[in-house]
């Protein structure tokens, strides 16, 4: 079974981790069996996400089972005021190196970014901050109109809902593409198979 840790922080979009969250944690194989594990981590035990919702982290950046799968949602927290903590920078540099995927949902790529892991890459963000990201990162080659991109082991996408379609997406890369049809269907989730999308899928 593979792991999938998601970061939170302070101020994080409730969607963006909450959606990632409840596809990997659902999805099945044809058994029944659950195909993820899925956990929650962050530097301080409790954080505030956006709006005052309370949320308890499941593990803490210095212990916390092995992630195939990194998330790395976005948010005021992610965008501003965690883009320059060093603490949680190194922390996605370690993990990111040994992960399977990493997958950013909206302004989560500004992490990313910063860390220059995306230098040469493509990617693409929220509506709102794509021409931020390509003044500020200039080394990237920023996306409009697409909902996620993958380069090599970084899939990127666009804002909030985008980041459930790329989940699915990741679900389809790592099991089956019937999986994440699966999922998605128990969701209620209009999406797109996975096997009829080009590589960067547009809205």
């Amino acid at each position: 079974m593979l792991s999938v840790g998601i970061l939170i922080f302070n101020e994080v979009e409730v969607l963006d981790f909450a959606g990632p969250f409840e596809v990997f944690g659902i999805s099945h194989d044809r058994h029944r069996q659950k195909l993820f594990k899925v956990f929650t981590v962050a530097e301080h035990a409790q954080i505030q996400a956006r709006n005052g919702l309370l949320v308890q982290a499941n593990y803490s950046f210095e212990q916390h089972p092995q992630i195939d799968v990194l998330v790395i949602p976005g948010g005021y927290g992610a965008e501003v005021t965690e883009l320059h903590n060093p603490v949680l920078k190194a922390w996605v540099d370690q993990v990111h190196r040994q992960a399977i995927v990493t997958l950013s949902v909206c302004t989560g790529i500004f992490i990313l970014a910063e860390l220059g892991l995306l230098d040469g890459l493509e990617a693409t963000t929220h509506w709102m901050d794509l021409q931020r990201l390509a003044e500020e990162y200039p080394k990237i080659t920023v996306l409009q109109q697409v909902r996620y991109v993958e380069q090599g082991k970084i899939i990127s996408s666009a804002g909030i809902a985008s980041g459930i379609h790329a989940s699915l997406y990741v679900v389809a890369l790592l099991s089956e593409l019937e999986f994440a049809e699966n999922t998605a269907k128990r969701m209620e989730f209009d999406w797109a198979p996975a096997s009829t999308l080009p590589l960067n899928y547009s809205l």
